[in-house]
């Protein structure tokens, strides 16, 4: 009923919204004598706010047509490379041959499956591309995908990992951005105990939750202090018509959303204040500046049942992979077998969603990585977004992942020379159907 009545509101107040614009454009026009006035600005400004924060955002775009290599703008073109029913590969592709032949250490992105889409990482990519060859996990929004293609759950998401890192071959430098960090360790596990070939070159974890019992904040708490079974009744529910994922149970994007604006609801507030003065006073760069964040920040997908209560039981509640607990298709799940991997953890300083430690606790578990290939980094002044965007991102750590690649490219070790079989793997009927697409 949850999903129903968010539908029924956004019908219910969109003549509200196509009002406030019509109004907010009257009140705009060069024709009306009052939109110099200070009670037409202040009407405009007014109305531009509500449309604003009642519009419902689709998915952004990622908008990376070019990078600088070496003082030279090179092309780029955004391509599907891996279909999945839940998620595709996305790959950033450079037209280099001219600027610089050589090849670029291969990087891929594992995106956040927590309610944004992959586009929130768009200033992660944007720093990455001009010196490595990057490609990124794009997630599909669960009410989009039709039942016919079945579930997917945590053991579901290391499998994508796997399929994605093989699939774009060996000598892959991974790098999972917060939620991710998880499954893609579990992931870099299983590839071990394979021998597997393409077993990451380097994994950088990034405010990820590995041991969310290491300096605990709010979001950890919440999830501890809460049954399974509550989650299931509070916060699933099923998609209605006319979606093409009608009657999939979901954790929807508006809920998540909800979650993540009361947490810093003061700060949300002020900054709608802050627009509604700048468009009174004709700021147009702070004006386009919120408009960017927020049309990326307000743009949220639904996410498979499944996987979100797996997730809060295995990650936050049960605490399986620091305890040596973790299962993936029957088979534990030994971070210790890793012994190829250089392995480097980042963390923000003030991160309000992923404690100190928390992140850094995977080295306690690669007990089979040698001792140099081991890399600690906490960024000072930055919480939970710092750590993969803005200006500290670009200038302080983003050149610290880089050092690590460039320093793991030149230190490869030798690789298994067989091929390695994919672990035991139980294909849904969504699987099954997209198999064609692979082909």
């Amino acid at each position: 009923m949850q999903y129903h009545a968010y539908e029924m509101a956004h019908a219910l107040i969109t003549p509200m919204r196509i009002g406030a614009h019509v109004i907010q454009h009257v009140n705009s026009s060069v024709f009306n004598p009052l939109a110099h006035t200070p009670i037409g600005k202040s009407v405009a400004a007014a109305c531009q706010v509500f449309e604003g924060v009642t519009r419902r955002y689709g998915k952004p775009e990622f908008g990376i047509d070019q990078t600088m290599i070496d003082g030279v703008a090179v092309p780029i073109t955004e391509e599907v490379v891996g279909y999945r029913p839940f998620g595709d590969l996305l790959h950033f592709k450079r037209e280099v041959s001219a600027a610089r032949p050589t090849e670029d250490p291969k990087v891929l992105i594992i995106a956040p499956m927590s309610g944004h889409y992959a586009t929130l990482l768009r200033g992660t990519v944007r720093a990455m591309v001009a010196d490595h060859d990057v490609y990124i996990t794009d997630w599909r929004d669960a009410r989009n995908v039709p039942l016919a293609y079945g579930g997917f759950d945590f053991n579901d998401f290391v499998d994508y990992v796997i399929d994605f890192i093989r699939l774009i071959g060996p000598d892959t430098h991974v790098i999972a951005v917060c939620q991710p960090s998880v499954p893609v360790l579990a992931a870099t596990a299983v590839m071990a105990r394979a021998d597997d070939p393409c077993q990451p070159l380097s994994l950088t974890l990034m405010g990820g939750p590995i041991d969310t019992r290491r300096n605990p904040t709010e979001v950890n708490k919440l999830a501890e202090s809460k049954s399974i079974d509550w989650f299931e009744r509070n916060v699933i529910t099923r998609v209605p018509l006319p979606h093409a994922g009608a009657m999939r149970r979901v954790y929807p994007g508006f809920i998540q959303l909800s979650g993540f604006m009361t947490m810093n609801l003061d700060r949300h507030v002020e900054a709608h204040w802050g627009l509604y003065q700048h468009l009174i006073e004709g700021d147009c760069d702070s004006v386009e500046q919120h408009r960017k964040f927020y049309e990326e920040y307000l743009a949220v997908m639904d996410l498979p049942a499944e996987f979100y209560l797996e997730t809060v039981e295995i990650v936050f509640q049960q605490h399986l992979l620091p305890d040596g607990k973790l299962e993936h298709r029957g088979e534990p799940v030994d971070c210790s077998l890793i012994e190829h991997t250089t392995l480097m953890t980042v963390e923000g300083e003030k991160d309000d969603i992923c404690g100190l430690g928390q992140t850094e606790a995977a080295h306690d578990l690669c007990t089979g990585i040698p001792a140099d290939h081991h890399v600690r980094y906490v960024q000072p002044g930055v919480g939970h977004y710092g750590v993969f965007n803005g200006t500290r991102w670009r200038t302080e750590i983003q050149p610290r992942i880089a050092e690590m690649i460039k320093k793991a490219e030149g230190e490869k070790p030798e690789r298994p020379k067989q091929t390695a079989e994919p672990p035991p793997h139980q294909p849904g009927v969504g699987s099954i159907i997209n198999a064609f697409r692979w082909a």
